[in-house]
């Protein structure tokens, strides 16, 4: 008897959720459709279109076109299997079945995303009474600068500071 991991216990999910769709608004199942699912489940965290069309062409060995993954990826998204985000100006995927609440720090100079686990957020969001709602998920964007743009920052003042000092004692 074979036993699943969480991964592959996931990927049978959405590959059900994909299934009942696809047959309940009599789409056809192409191969296409299901190896960008497996693409997007097997990457970790948050991936481009560009980022998903290089690992299904080099890795997978199955290339699809760009409007293939667009397309896909927006039915993907409207069943809830992928969320999309912005982030300062590029657009990332992110697979978001098992877990599709969570926090994300922006840094505003160099642009890295981080994801931050807050169970306080968490909690009160749970606690959150909604009048005519159901939450079902939720994404927090939290934006300033990361450890290494700020202390590039200080190194960079700290330079200009005596710079400045350097030239008031030559004048």
């Amino acid at each position: 008897m074979k036993t699943y991991g969480k991964k592959d216990s996931v990927l049978a999910r959405v590959e059900g959720i994909l299934d009942s769709y696809l047959e309940m608004n009599n789409h056809r199942k192409t191969p296409e459709r299901y190896a960008i699912l497996h693409a997007v489940y097997s990457m970790n965290g948050h991936f481009s279109l560009e980022e998903l069309g290089d690992r299904l062409a080099e890795e997978e060995k199955f290339p699809v076109s760009r409007a293939t993954l667009y397309n896909t990826l927006n039915l993907f998204m409207e069943l809830r299997l992928v969320i999309r985000h912005r982030f300062q100006g590029a657009t990332k995927y992110e697979a978001c079945y098992d877990d599709n609440s969570h926090c994300h720090q922006i840094c505003t100079v160099c642009g890295r995303v981080t994801e931050v686990r807050a169970p306080e957020i968490t909690d009160a969001i749970e606690q959150m009474h909604l009048k005519r709602f159901r939450k079902d998920g939720y994404t927090l964007y939290i934006y300033g600068i990361c450890s290494t743009c700020q202390a590039s920052i200080t190194k960079q003042k700290k330079r200009q500071r005596e710079n400045k000092k350097d030239r008031n004692k030559t004048t």
